[in-house]
């Protein structure tokens, strides 16, 4: 039954043994690679594409002599399945080499990954997946096996149902099936579904592009082998196969063609100039197979006749070529490609494996190990945490930022280039006229006329002038605060895993700081500026600490050592006023139009006074006469406006150079210096607590998961890669 009994264990007449072990363990790694991925590791297989109805399916039973696949009208395949075939002994060499087991035996048999098996001797089934143990496979048939190949057939359809419905839909997921049998070659075959062009029934209106993506998706593999099938009765030069071959395989060097129906061409035509490759040259080769017919399906004609009849066909039709074509050549070829290929995909594969395992060993370190004592486990992160925080700060951390400024480097930014630059942009007469210095003069003498300036005019607009320093002094503890809460973000990134690992610890933590931080603004700010008198006004007042603005406020001290001499402004100011005064000075509004008269009387015949007596005219209310705008000052009044300027001027930038100096030093000693010194003891003191220990440290369900995967991904890897080891490559060479 099958094959030509020479293939009966297995083996084409070219390979060694060792070649022999290559596809059973590829096949292993498989089983075994199925809990990584396939985008993770491209093994080697034999991938079989070409368009409806080209006869895929016959092919693949013919390869395996018997029937499984579904059968139908349009696209039947409509999902990938992974076809591994493994050669055991005979049935009666099985049950010689059992000496006495009563287990059920078979000759062939049959199991779908998807199915929950219960196996005997070494296999073992877990979460679904298949996890073979080291040695020999076992002989005796699985407990949940199929026996009878209908049931195969039953249960493709039946699971593709359950995945794609009943719509003629597809689906990307694979469908993994193994057959054991004496009269089969070891190989492994991913059937795909057919290129179809027009939508059928259902089908959504892109089939022919979904089925396009899977197909490449799986070519594009460059550790595969594509059996690109072509129906003979077709143009060989229009094969979609061949064309979606070429674009990932340019060289041919990775495709087979196969030639179906070859019974079914024109009579006075053959395929001798297309199995030559005249037509289109394949460099792996071109092989012609015959099918079953429908009829001969219909009427149960067994596929070992098919064999036979199709063997006499060639020796018929094409007798030159017969010992090169056929179903038999093709699983000899096929056996042959796939074993020299995995060969020389090997150390590929075993670097590939090697480099996996080192990134799942790092992986799974990096989610920690399961939790001994959880005292220890909080300190450890809070510390680690804190020395992080400071760390940023001091600029001393191991994972510096190289994107942007951060932690320290930034807070100095903002102190000598975002503070500094502000406060000497602020010009110190800004928003101050001559008409609110004479005002605050004349203020400040009350009703009789002053001899000299008035110190509290002095005192008043430079006050007004100085409290322009708060908001920028404000502004300036906001920046720093800002970045601070930055800190957490920063700390909590680099130390993802232990903080992403318990949520609640990491909410807890920042939580913490952020209290610190707000705490802490207030107590900053009340340094800085004089408002928000409050309760922590009040604290600080009884430590007779005050705030830096509300300091300068407090005393004008006119004795300074930087402060200009008020003699000299006046001397130098008097010097420079000995011409009149230019034109367009604005004049004081309440001042009388004789006041300018008496200064430059006019020549000629002298003018009447302005405000003549109300006697010599009609009575005037002079408070509602409306007052000239403007008038020239005079020089008395122009000197003492202008030694007021200069003096608000000087005393301004030394007050300035107070607050640029001392504003830094404040936000550091009262916020971030104090912040570095008790984070880690209010961690401590809030957090570390037996009431809260096993609240804190409840593990996320995702980091359980993610560490759970990476274990079993990690040992998928080793058993790999100790299956690997166990080829000796001496002997494929």
């Amino acid at each position: 039954m099958g094959l030509e009994s020479g293939l009966r264990a297995g083996r084409s007449p070219g390979p060694g043994p060792a070649m022999e072990t290559l596809i059973p363990v590829v096949n292993k790694l498989q089983e075994i690679f199925n809990t990584v991925g396939a985008e993770v590791i491209q093994l080697p297989q034999i991938v079989v594409i070409g368009a409806q109805s080209s006869g895929k399916s016959s092919v693949l039973e013919s390869i395996v002599g018997r029937d499984f696949l579904p059968r139908g009208s349009g696209i039947v395949t409509r999902r990938p399945l992974v076809l591994q075939l493994v050669n055991v002994p005979s049935l009666e060499e099985r049950q010689r080499a059992a000496s006495g087991e009563t287990s059920t035996q078979a000759e062939e048999w049959a199991t779908f990954l998807h199915c929950k098996h219960k196996l005997l001797g070494r296999r073992k089934y877990h979460q679904g997946l298949w996890s073979l143990s080291r040695g020999q496979p076992c002989l005796s048939v699985p407990s949940q096996s199929f026996t009878d190949f209908d049931e195969i057939r039953q249960e493709i359809e039946t699971e593709t149902e359950r995945t794609t419905g009943t719509n003629k839909g597809i689906s990307l997921e694979p469908l993994y099936l193994k057959i054991y049998s004496p009269h089969v070659l070891n190989l492994t075959l991913v059937d795909l579904p057919g290129i179809t062009k027009v939508p059928v029934g259902d089908q959504p209106p892109d089939i022919e592009g979904q089925v396009r993506e899977m197909i490449l998706s799986y070519v594009s593999n460059p550790n595969c082998l594509i059996l690109a099938v072509t129906a003979a009765n077709t143009d060989m030069a229009t094969s979609e196969a061949l064309k979606l071959a070429r674009d990932v395989d340019p060289d041919g060097r990775r495709t087979l063609a196969v030639v179906t129906k070859l019974d079914l061409m024109d009579a006075g035509t053959d395929a001798m100039d297309v199995l030559m490759g005249r037509v289109i040259p394949v460099k792996l080769g071109i092989i012609g197979v015959v099918n079953r017919s429908q009829h001969d399906i219909n009427s149960g004609k067994r596929i070992v006749e098919s064999l036979q009849d199709e063997q006499g066909f060639l020796q018929k039709r094409y007798p030159s070529l017969a010992n090169r074509n056929g179903t038999r050549h093709l699983a000899k070829t096929l056996n042959r490609l796939l074993m020299h290929h995995i060969r020389d995909c090997l150390p590929e594969l075993k670097t590939r494996v090697n480099v996996l395992t080192a990134q799942y060993q790092s992986v799974l370190q990096s989610y920690g190990q399961p939790i001994e004592d959880k005292n220890a486990t909080l300190l450890q992160i809070i510390t680690k945490f804190a020395t992080e925080y400071c760390h940023t700060i001091e600029g001393t951390a191991r994972n510096i930022e190289t994107s942007e400024l951060c932690g320290g480097a930034r807070m100095c930014y903002i102190f000598h280039e975002t503070f500094g630059r502000t406060l000497e942009s602020i010009d110190p007469l800004a928003g101050l006229t001559m008409l609110d210095i004479l005002t605050a003069i004349r203020n400040a003498t009350g009703p009789r006329p002053a001899l000299f300036v008035p110190e509290v005019s002095f005192e008043l607009l430079v006050k007004r002038q100085i409290k322009r320093l708060e908001d920028p002094s404000l502004r300036c503890v906001e920046l720093v605060h800002e970045e601070l809460q930055r800190i957490i973000q920063h700390c909590s990134t680099y130390n993802t895993q232990e903080l992403l690992r318990f949520p609640k610890l990491h909410e807890a933590i920042v939580e913490v700081v952020t209290g610190v931080l707000r705490q802490r603004l207030p107590i900053t700010n009340e340094m800085v500026t004089p408002q928000g008198r409050g309760l922590l006004w009040d604290i600080w007042d009884d430590s007779r600490v005050h705030n830096l603005v509300a300091i300068e406020l407090a005393y004008i001290n006119t004795k300074h050592p930087d402060f200009i001499d008020t003699a000299l402004v006046s001397a130098s100011v008097s010097s420079s006023k000995n011409d009149p005064p230019a034109e367009g000075i604005r004049r004081w509004k309440s001042d009388k139009v004789e006041d300018a008269g008496m200064e430059e009387k006019p020549k000629g015949n002298p003018q009447p006074p302005m405000y003549s007596s109300p006697s010599r005219s009609h009575a005037v209310n002079l408070l509602d006469t409306p007052m000239p705008a403007t008038r020239k000052l005079s020089q008395r009044e122009q000197r003492d406006c202008e030694v007021i300027r200069r003096l608000i001027k000087s005393y301004f930038l030394i007050v300035r150079k107070s607050i640029q100096d001392s504003v830094p030093k404040t936000v550091m000693h009262f916020l971030v210096n104090y912040v570095k010194d008790h984070l880690q003891s209010q961690l401590v003191g809030q957090l570390y607590k037996q009431q809260l220990l096993d609240m804190l440290l409840t593990e996320s369900e995702d980091m359980a998961q993610q560490r759970k995967e990476a274990a079993g991904l990690l040992q998928a890897l080793q058993r790999a890669s100790q299956t690997i080891s166990e080829i000796r490559e001496t002997q494929l060479w």
